[in-house]
């Protein structure tokens, strides 16, 4: 499917919209509407409950892969897509905090996930855009330069192809670069619909628009709907992006939720292949993608934790100035965002929810290399279930822990959680609801309470509690996406209060215009 192409004059006027979910007519499954029994149940139709669940009923078990919404629509249909063992400069800090043997196994289990990728796509004959591209971090700066060369040589400590250069093919000034050759980029949801297809034609069941809430453990688990329906299975595998189900895990004090932004800009100059990463900040990723024949240049980057960034459109303004500066954009039809959590030592959490718990396997935290490390995750947990030996298990599992860098991280992240909660609660609201213009949100006082306003382009005004249902801190107003995003653990929800992302579960309490006697306003629309 095609869109208009649109020279946006602010990113606040239209909507993102994904051009990875935009061009693929994606097929729709039914809701679950009965009890079920199958052998495994996978929650979350992203790249690794679907991976997993194809391999699991191609093992010849019966599998129902539930979704919550539709599938791809959460962090793999919002991905940059790089196949990658090149996670910016992650294998020197591995080697100083994790050691020699496991920093070379979290690189092998990303290479053998590029391998199943390219193998699958050649199996399936997909029409994916699978192509084979060179990676390159960079640095710009002094003390990334450095950087990049302490990940050269932890590159030959493990053995790592790779090679130290001093000019890239794109017009940055670099002061270095550090390539990692024969890596990959694809479509990441018309690549996924075919494994969905061939998990279906191998007997697998999707329901979609099916909210997970509860899993009753035991050796036969069983996981609850929202709808009360009751699904029983020998395993349940939780890939949900943040889990839905933590148990004793405390997965959120052992995670953070961080947002990134992209815009696919038509540019004038032509993009000479390859993905690129700024080893500065705020980062910079770079790739190209087909789109009707026509190259398009990915400008990826301004991340920052979710829920603590003022001004949202912003971010895709500045990367469009980005992309203008370096290739010349020329109009952008596309710009989306997406989120994603990092673990406390940036090694994802795939394997045993809680210690002893054999039959509640989870997989999160993928720090934005979704790609391989889910596609590795759907591996391992296939072998978890089969009681395969596995040899990133131990690298990989929920109830590691390390002292360095783990404490030092833990006590970070829950000390920043703190200084939001306090934040929110102490933060004074000046903006009256009748001030608000049409497509405007805010957090507003209301006779003396903090309320979230959200006035539509139909003039239709929708009120808020701010207060996260997590653990009660103050969402914020995210005006690119019209969402309240809550700053302490990444939990985001509808301008109408409906759950995006967890690991809130409930949604925000809701309040109707008629509780206001101050609108004043002509754009109030009453």
């Amino acid at each position: 499917m095609k869109r208009e192409d649109k020279r946006l004059t602010s990113f606040e006027e239209d909507f993102p919209t994904s051009y990875w979910r935009d061009s693929v007519d994606l097929r729709t499954y039914p809701a679950l509407h009965e009890d079920l029994h199958v052998d495994i149940v996978v929650v979350g139709a992203g790249i690794t409950g679907i991976t997993a669940a194809y391999l699991l009923q191609k093992a010849g078990k019966s599998v129902a892969l539930l979704e919550a919404d539709r599938v791809l629509n959460g962090t793999t249909g919002h991905t940059t897509a790089k196949i990658t063992a090149q996670h910016g400069l992650i294998y020197d800090e591995l080697l100083s905090t994790l050691g020699e043997k496991q920093a070379r196994l979290y690189f092998e289990a990303n290479r053998d996930a590029l391998t199943f990728i390219e193998d699958l796509v050649t199996e399936h004959e997909m029409q994916c855009d699978f192509s084979k591209q060179d990676s390159y971090v960079y640095a710009t700066t002094a003390t990334s330069e450095e950087n990049i060369n302490k990940e050269a040589k932890a590159y030959e400590t493990l053995g790592i192809d790779g090679e130290l250069l001093y000019s890239l093919p794109i017009d940055i000034d670099v002061r270095n670069a550090l390539v990692m050759p024969n890596q990959a980029q694809f479509h990441p949801v018309a690549y996924l619909q075919s494994v969905l297809d061939a998990f279906t034609r191998a007997g697998g069941q999707v329901f979609e628009q099916t909210v997970a809430v509860n899993v009753e453990t035991g050796e036969q688990p069983t996981v609850l709907t929202k709808d009360n329906q009751r699904v029983r299975c020998q395993h349940v595998l939780i890939c949900t992006h943040f889990p839905f189900y933590e148990g004793r895990g405390l997965y959120s004090t052992r995670m953070y939720a961080d947002r990134s932004y992209v815009v696919a800009a038509r540019t004038k100059k032509p993009y000479p292949g390859g993905m690129y990463l700024s080893a500065d900040s705020p980062t910079r990723s770079l790739r190209s993608v087909s789109v009707d024949g026509e190259d398009l240049v990915l400008l990826v980057g301004e991340g920052h934790k979710t829920g603590q960034a003022e001004d949202v459109a912003e971010r895709y303004e500045t990367l469009k100035q980005f992309g203008d500066d370096v290739f010349g954009v020329t109009s952008v039809p596309y710009h989306w965002s997406a989120q994603d959590l990092t673990t406390l030592d940036q090694i994802p959490y795939v394997g045993e929810l809680t210690k002893g718990e054999s039959h509640v396997l989870v997989a999160t935290g993928f720090r934005k290399w979704g790609m391989t490390n889910g596609t590795a995750a759907a591996l391992l947990l296939h072998d978890l279930v089969l009681d395969k030996e596995n040899r990133y298990q131990s690298l990989f599992t929920p109830t590691r822990f390390s002292p360095r860098p783990s404490i030092q991280n833990f006590l970070k992240e829950n000390i920043n959680v703190g200084a939001q909660l306090l934040k929110g609660k102490l933060s004074q609201q000046k903006t009256d609801v009748d001030q608000l213009k049409k497509d405007e949100g805010a957090v507003v006082n209301i006779k003396g309470e903090r309320k979230g306003a959200y006035l539509d382009k139909e003039g239709k005004l929708h009120i808020v509690d701010t207060t996260c249902t997590h653990i009660g801190c103050e969402v914020g107003w995210n005006n690119a996406e019209r969402s309240w995003d809550c700053p302490c653990h990444g939990s985001r929800f509808t301008y109408t209060g409906e759950v995006i992302e967890g690991p809130a579960e409930k949604p925000l309490q809701t309040y109707d215009y008629k509780m206001l006697d101050n609108l004043t306003s002509d754009d109030s629309g009453y």
